[in-house]
């Protein structure tokens, strides 16, 4: 969105708080929650045909994977906020020629996964559906989707051997506080956000913190994080390797937030074949 149309938004939700905070929250949380993009183009779609394609459902929701099988350790991609599988694709390339066994998910309303909007506790849920599926060893989430790989794996013991985090956020609520600033909410529309989700997730957003899913994280551990990253700041990397005991933390500069390069790709080789 356009910055004039998300401060229209945002003063129109603003207003509407004024008379009905429930409905404003609501609708908060909704645009918070809902993909703009993500969804694969027609060359993205054709280059994913070279995996084996399957749909599992979780509750009514049905979760894309695609399979490039080989005669190493399984290995699950999980990618981040309004994207999909093909974001992989260069790191795949270089998986197939290591022999390992790739598995990769498109989150919900993502790629070609149903369901319209997201969070990151529903994709935890699908993550660890798919490891169980697959009988996962090595877990690799960029952004949103590492933090989601490491809730699952504190939530459900899943017993992993490595799990890699790129630029992923340590809090969920230092996300939606990003949200919030960029739309320019009231306080009455974040009081409101925060009363949602403790009525629909029995938690508030600051729970969702590192430290508080980090007890069975045991599988060892490789932060990738860039020191310039615009979207999730490199102090988040720190919090989750201070949280994290069993990790190891790489630092770059000049990368971003995609971390699509191949000195990252060495570094996750090099993890990976230790």
């Amino acid at each position: 969105m356009n910055n004039t149309l998300v401060k229209t938004i945002g003063t129109l939700i603003n207003t509407v708080s004024y008379l009905a905070p429930q409905y404003a929250a609501k609708l908060a949380v909704n645009i918070f929650s809902t993909p703009q993009k993500g969804k694969l183009q027609p060359d993205e779609s054709n280059y994913l045909k070279s995996a084996k394609q399957q749909d599992f459902m979780y509750d009514d929701i049905a979760i894309r994977t695609y399979l490039w099988a080989g005669r190493k350790e399984t290995i699950l991609l999980v990618h981040g906020w309004e994207s999909n599988t093909y974001r992989w694709r260069d790191l795949i390339e270089l998986l197939i020629a290591q022999d390992y066994n790739i598995v990769a998910l498109d989150a919900p309303g993502h790629g070609k996964s149903g369901h319209k909007t997201f969070n990151a506790v529903l994709y935890s849920e699908c993550i660890n559906m798919i490891a169980q599926q697959f009988d996962i060893h090595i877990i690799i989430g960029h952004s949103i989707g590492g933090t989601a790989s490491a809730l699952a794996t504190n939530n459900h013991n899943l017993n992993i051997d490595k799990l890699i985090l790129l630029g992923a956020p340590s809090n969920f609520d230092e996300v939606i506080d990003n949200y919030v600033k960029i739309m320019g909410y009231n306080k009455k529309v974040t009081k409101a956000m925060d009363a949602y989700y403790m009525k629909h997730f029995g938690k508030l957003p600051s729970f969702y913190s590192i430290k508080n899913f980090s007890d069975k994280l045991t599988a060892e551990g490789l932060i990738i994080h860039d020191k310039k990253d615009r979207i999730i700041s490199y102090r988040d990397a720190l919090h989750i390797h201070k949280h994290y005991k069993n990790s190891k933390l790489v630092k770059t500069q000049g990368f971003g937030h995609g971390l699509k390069n191949e000195v990252i790709y060495n570094h996750i080789l090099e993890f990976l074949n230790a």
